[in-house]
């Protein structure tokens, strides 16, 4: 029977929240930890980077093909198989002894966080039918997730001081344990109905794969290297070549990994658009806040660490608001608002951001407050626009959107600051140099304030057309 609240199916949402719950918690825990893990490991700077690095790469390239095959073989069989890797890996820690070790175990981590996290938002879209019930559930499993978010470093920072690193990776085995249990006892089986069986476009996978992972990679590079080497213009290339060929395949192949006219359908494409300029503009606001508050005005890392906590307060403390906020304007009004508030708060950030910390503050909130409901709205509507049996990869589109766009908000950011800002940026700056970085800042900030506008009109313009098309059943 279809659960009427979210009081009848709190097993099911337990599940599916620490499933968020790891994915928020897992990095920002991790990192807390790394410079104990170089001393104990003997790692190398490049080795640190990739021990954190590789989660993220391999979550985000294979996000695509496993929510194919979660489409094909059971979403909830999947993402149970998954959290059995996850409990694995995880248990993988505590025998981990070089820093090579814990990349592989790291990697493998991030293929379960693969198997699972797109899972979630298909699987809490498919416990009810209502949409207002939908965004409630969406926004517990979401708050869930940011409260590991907020609270992960610094509980890390105190078990860090009497136990040793690897019990902060041990902390996933009981949340794996949880979420299993959960999803084993509170979400039905798959209905065969509502699964499909085309052959697994096996080089689909692969290039999107391949497309994808480039496009993590690289603005590392250009954060690294700089604008002027040639391995972060290389990794572009590589990314642009991955993506066109993967396009080409999609397009000529009788049973495509992603049917691109399902992607090309407005609620789907615009619900992509505007979770695509808020992972543009988080990303690259705090990237470049973070480096205003230590570099140019001098912070250390503990007050830098307040000055964005109004970001994490809005995010935790608006859930119950953003419910009320969906009801009252409904869904696709809630999201172009939402996503406008976000552009609200680059522009804000680019114009102002230099004056003072009290702009800063305010496009925290507002980018916080914009986030929050367009997170929620983006994924259900996106949901909404596809088939019942496509739901698992485009939660897992969603992702992507969200994970390839961050990284170009940071690669953007990065490559203004190499071409605007001469010297290195961690050494002490003289006046010509500080007039550099805060003029860089601007151009960054407005820069991104450009692209997520025109995503998100965009996205309001494909939302027009949405009643003259049928929406996808489910």
């Amino acid at each position: 029977m279809t659960p009427r609240s979210l009081r009848d199916s709190w097993v099911a949402l337990a599940g599916l929240s620490a499933v968020f719950l790891f994915e928020m918690l897992d990095n920002s825990i991790l990192t807390v930890a790394l410079p104990t893990v170089g001393r104990e490991l003997h790692a190398s700077t490049v080795a640190l980077q990739w021990v954190t690095g590789a989660y993220g790469v391999v979550f985000g390239g294979l996000m695509l093909g496993f929510g194919a095959v979660a489409d094909r073989f059971g979403r909830r069989r999947v993402m149970l198989v998954g959290l059995v890797l996850l409990g694995l890996a995880s248990l993988a820690t505590a025998f981990v002894g070089s820093a090579a070790q814990l990349i592989a175990v790291r990697a493998v981590t991030g293929a379960a966080a693969a198997m699972t996290t797109p899972g979630s938002i298909a699987l809490a879209i498919r416990l009810f039918d209502a949409d207002g019930l939908r965004v409630r559930a969406l926004n517990l499993i979401t708050t869930v997730g940011l409260v590991g978010l907020a609270v992960g470093p610094t509980a890390g920072g105190l078990l860090l001081a009497v136990a040793p690193w690897q019990v902060l990776l041990l902390v996933n085995v009981p949340i794996a344990a949880l979420a299993f249990v959960g999803i084993r006892r509170g979400v039905a089986a798959d209905d065969p109905a509502e699964l499909h069986r085309d052959p697994v476009d096996v080089p689909g996978a692969l290039l999107g794969t391949a497309a994808i992972v480039f496009a993590l990679v690289t603005p590392t590079l250009f954060v690294h290297e700089g604008g002027g080497s040639w391995a972060p213009w290389t990794a572009t290339l590589a990314t642009g070549a991955a993506a066109a060929l993967f396009v080409v395949r999609e397009r000529t192949t009788r049973h495509p990994l992603l049917d691109l006219r399902l992607v090309a359908r407005p609620l789907v494409s615009a619900g992509l658009a505007y979770k695509a300029a808020a992972g543009l503009a988080v990303a690259g606001l705090g990237y470049l806040v973070t480096l205003q508050l230590q570099l140019d005005w001098g912070w250390s890392p503990a007050l830098a660490s307040i000055g964005m906590l109004p970001q994490v307060v809005v995010l935790i403390a608006s859930g119950s608001l953003a419910n009320r906020f969906v009801e009252r304007v409904g869904l696709d009004r809630a999201a172009w608002i939402s996503a406008a508030a976000v552009v609200a708060a680059l522009a804000v950030y680019g114009l102002f951001g230099r004056l003072g910390y009290v702009w800063v503050a305010l496009a925290l909130v507002l980018v916080a407050a914009g986030l929050r409901v367009v997170g929620v709205v983006a994924g259900l509507n996106v949901i909404r626009g596809l088939p019942a049996n496509r739901t698992s990869i485009g939660a897992a589109l969603v992702d992507t959107a969200s994970q390839v766009t961050s990284g170009a908000g940071i690669a953007l950011t990065g490559t203004v600051l190499a071409a605007m800002f001469t010297g290195d940026l961690a050494s002490r700056w003289n006046a010509h140099q500080t007039a550099q970085f805060r003029d860089a800042v601007t151009v960054a900030g407005l820069g991104l304030t450009a692209i997520a506008a025109a995503l998100v009109g965009w996205a309001m313009l494909r939302m027009r057309t949405v009643t003259r098309e049928p929406v996808a059943a489910h």
